[in-house]
């Protein structure tokens, strides 16, 4: 078997180039060890806490036992099934800062600055507000992935951003839009009340193609001869061939794992596992980040949340009326306001995101004792702590060696303890006053540093949105794995496109920008010029250096 193109991960990144380069007339082949999105364990948006906790759909990664939280091993799902981790994730939408990107830029990654990324994000969208306002100038209405606003018809959704207003906070009617600071709407990848991944926006529509198809399989390494990439080695001794180039999109975990075991990486780390060295790029599995949350619980005076329908018969209910109409709580993933604010003075953008859910539980579907509640998941978005992803052993079916390094900063604990503090001044205002029983977690008893840090050390949760493994940057840099056009430095016809190239981690949720980056890198990958700059100029709050809202 053999192709123009090999692409390694049906995930959120691959599924997006897999379709350009489809469309653009190249053959391509995916590669995806995972199995089919079908079932509404996937396609029902209120459904999403199941496939992430599924050994079918899921990769099952665990961190190393966590230092700095209390030798913790937390849980790193990535998506082994058609759309990868868009088919077992939030569904939340986010872009992320325009700041953001042009911190990449400013990094060594020319050419993804805010005004190179932002028509890459209109080309992809098709945006509908569900008559909740936005910013409709800074949006795209024709692109494969469709994003959408869940119905808000909760109290306790505008309560949360009316609260926001009375804080002294901004609103802001589109996060993804001109302003992203302040309370609004969130975003949802759902259509038509079905989770809408990349597989269904991007794959379904290339393999309809000729010049496309999908391969199950477990990639063990790229095959590279004379520093030239010539296809993938798979399990059972397959070797698919690429005649132009191999493209790893498998997430920031496998990507830079591949890559290691095909030879390309810290030369020291290869030789001890007895691997030949390729390339030596001691960038590979270094700059892993991601995003730690708490959630903030409080009980409710009033039985108004989704408490009400955690029990079988409702849940019945819903699944029927979703799986017959698309309709009902089952079409929402039921993130339906956020947030995003400034921890002090002196920051330029916010550094503090907020989902707000009308029930509280947890990710894992486990719901608070207490019966009725709500919670928000709040949590700084730059933390300036790195860890790495390196290998076990040189056998392909062991899983890596993930150390985040959480919370291994003064910085951490100061931005954790004040998303707290913020948090429960939020649900002081007068708008939660009909709402606000008490609070659950962490409990109204706990207020010293000490205290809130002892609640920090064993309920931070990452978010899961790990990125950063295959650093992209300039050419000089050792560190950089790739260059600007995801090309892996030191190997001809190989590149990384998904979320491990993010030099730092954007604000927000990672769907949206992998997304963006197989967009732009499908054509870095076809020569063609990047689409014209855009003019968009995003909003700054005005006092930013003396005020914190």
């Amino acid at each position: 078997m053999e192709a123009d193109f090999v692409i390694v991960g049906a995930g959120s990144a691959g599924c997006a180039v897999a379709y350009r380069l489809a469309e653009a007339g190249q053959s391509v082949l995916v590669i995806e060890h995972g199995g089919t999105d079908a079932g509404p364990f996937i396609q029902m948006p209120a459904a999403l806490s199941y496939p992430m906790n599924m050994k079918r759909y899921d990769w099952g990664y665990m961190s190393e036992p966590e230092p700095h939280l209390g030798g913790r091993r937390l849980v790193c799902p990535r998506g082994k099934v058609i759309g990868g981790s868009s088919s077992i994730n939030g569904m939340v939408y986010v872009r992320g800062h325009a700041m953001d990107y042009d911190h990449w830029a400013d990094a060594g990654a020319d050419g993804w600055a805010y005004a190179d990324v932002q028509p890459y994000f209109k080309r992809m969208e098709s945006w509908h507000d569900g008559g909740h306002g936005g910013d409709a100038d800074w949006r795209g209405t024709d692109g494969p992935l469709h994003v959408s606003r869940g119905p808000r018809d909760n109290p306790l959704f505008s309560a949360f951003v009316t609260a926001g207003a009375q804080a002294g906070y901004q609103v802001t009617d589109d996060y993804n839009g001109q302003q992203q600071e302040g309370f609004g709407p969130m975003e949802q990848t759902v259509h038509k009340g079905t989770r809408w991944s990349a597989a269904n926006a991007y794959l379904r529509p290339a393999l309809k193609r000729a010049n496309c198809d999908l391969v199950r399989g477990l990639v063990e390494r790229v095959v590279i001869e004379d520093g030239h990439a010539v296809g993938v080695a798979l399990a059972g001794g397959r070797v698919i061939k690429a005649r132009r180039e191999v493209i790893l999109a498998a997430s920031s975990i496998n990507s830079p794992k591949i890559l290691m075991l095909s030879g390309i990486g810290p030369a020291q780390h290869l030789a001890e596992h007895g691997i030949d060295v390729v390339a030596d790029r001691p960038g590979v599995g270094a700059n892993l980040q991601d995003h730690l949350e708490l959630y903030i619980q409080m009980a409710s005076k009033q039985p108004i949340t989704l408490y009400k329908h955690w029990n079988l018969l409702s849940k019945a209910v819903i699944g029927a009326q979703w799986l017959f109409l698309r309709r009902g709580l089952g079409a929402s993933n039921q993130f339906e306001s956020a947030a995003f604010i400034r921890s002090r003075a002196g920051v330029p953008y916010p550094d503090v995101q907020y989902h707000f859910l009308p029930i509280a539980v947890r990710y894992d579907g486990k719901a608070a004792a207490e019966g009725h509640g709500f919670q928000a998941h709040t949590g700084p978005m730059r933390s300036p702590s790195r860890g790495a992803v390196t290998l076990r052993s040189a056998n392909p079916a062991d899983d890596p060696v993930i150390r985040f390094n959480y919370m291994s900063t003064a910085q951490d604990w100061e931005d954790f303890r004040t998303c707290i503090r913020l948090t429960r001044e939020i649900f002081a205002q007068e708008a939660f006053a009909p709402f606000v029983k008490h609070e659950i977690q962490p409990g109204a008893a706990l207020q010293s540093d000490s205290e809130l840090d002892g609640f920090i050390r064993e309920h931070a949760e990452s978010a899961y949105h790990p990125c950063g493994t295959c650093k992209m940057g300039a050419v000089d840099d050792p560190m950089s794995v790739v260059d600007p056009q995801g090309r892996v430095i030191g190997v001809d016809a190989l590149r990384v496109v998904d979320s491990s190239v993010f030099p730092r981690i954007t604000n927000g949720n990672l769907n949206g920008p992998s997304i963006m980056t197989g967009e732009k890198m499908s054509d870095h990958i076809l020569g063609r010029d990047a689409l014209a700059r855009s003019n968009d100029m995003p909003w700054v709050h005005p006092e930013w250096e003396t005020a914190q809202r």
